[in-house]
Parts: C-alpha cells; structure tokens; sequence
C-alpha cells in the first residue's frame, strides 16, 4: 500500500516537473533575432546587438511582454501594415509627442540615431508570442535599457529604465499608466 502511494506521488511529481520544464522553455525555443522583429515591426527595423530582450509584464494584466532595444529607420512607414503603434513619451512629457512630427526631429548624434525601444504586449497563455498590442516608442537617446519595478503612487509597475547618452548621463524611466507609455526623468547615475 505504501509503495502504490509512493510510486502515485513520484508520477505525479514528474509530470509537473515536466510541465514546469515545458513551460518555461518556451522563451528559448522561440528564436528573437532581426527576422522576428522584421516580421512584427517591419523591414526597416533590426535588433541592437549588445542589447538583450527582456520578459515582464509591463501593461499589469499578469501575462508576460517582451521589451526589445532596436534600431529603425522609419517606423511611421510600417506601423499600418504591421499593427503597431509609434509613440513618444520623450516628446509628450515636454508637452508635444505627435509621432507624425516628432519622428522626423534629427539627433546631433549618428551612433543613437534611429534607436527605439519595442514592446510587445501579450495576450493569454502564449503571452507576447499572440501580440495583444505592439508599440515603437521612438525619440529616446539611450545607451542601454533595462527593465525594472519602480513605486508610483504608491503602487509597484515594472517600467523600462534607460541610461540616457550625454555628458549628465541621465537615467530615465518609461511605463505603461494604463492608457499610453510615459516617459520620466529619474536624475543623473553616480558613477
């Protein structure tokens, strides 16, 4: 009797073992290289290399999303055809983010030229592999972004922090409040 209860709970253990092992190698079957950003964002975009994607639930409705650091050269040509959405925080936080126009403002800078953070935003038990919704948030002079919670109004959100490029090297902070991306200066790093 007690060897039946014993080989009951060592099947039972392996197959949720097996399902968690499942589960949680979806993200590295699922390859994220410039031709799944082309496919999603368009030929024009393609993948920064340094920069690795990041896996969070960024919109707070429990399923997760994927935040990705890549380089387009014209985003407003594709956002039609691909079913996503151009937006600024940048540019909306000092008081005019029309993508329309923002997009064609020029960065003193080659190297930071054209750089966008994409999110894609998941739906169900696929997560972000069945997009709910896709953004290119453009005009954001990073070096690198990482992804991170942060307290607002007292409420914990997961937010998109940039190391911005300059001499001041500004830190900033870009998150969902429900409606459209913010963008949020947070200071200068102490290095």
């Amino acid at each position: 009797m007690l060897c039946r209860r014993f080989a009951a709970f060592a099947f039972v253990f392996s197959l949720c073992v097996l399902a968690t092992a499942q589960t949680s190698d979806s993200r590295s079957t699922f390859k994220i290289d410039n031709d799944f950003v082309q496919k999603q964002f368009g030929s024009t975009c393609t993948l920064i290399e340094d920069q690795t994607p990041a896996f969070a639930d960024m919109d707070g409705d429990g399923v997760e999303d994927l935040v990705m650091a890549a380089k387009c050269t014209n985003p407003m040509v594709d956002q039609t055809e691909h079913g996503f959405m151009v937006v600024d925080p940048y540019y909306s936080f000092f008081g005019y983010g029309d993508p329309k126009i923002t997009s064609s403002f020029i960065t003193d800078d080659p190297a930071i030229k054209g750089r966008v953070v994409l999110v894609i935003h998941g739906s169900g038990v696929e997560t972000w592999h069945a997009p709910k919704a896709k953004f290119a948030l453009i005009n954001l002079s990073f070096k690198k972004i990482s992804v991170k919670k942060m307290m607002l109004k007292k409420k914990k959100i997961t937010a998109i922090y940039t190391e911005e490029t300059g001499g001041d090297q500004m830190v900033a902070a870009i998150f969902w409040d429900g409606k459209k991306y913010k963008y949020m200066p947070m200071g200068s790093t102490m290095e």
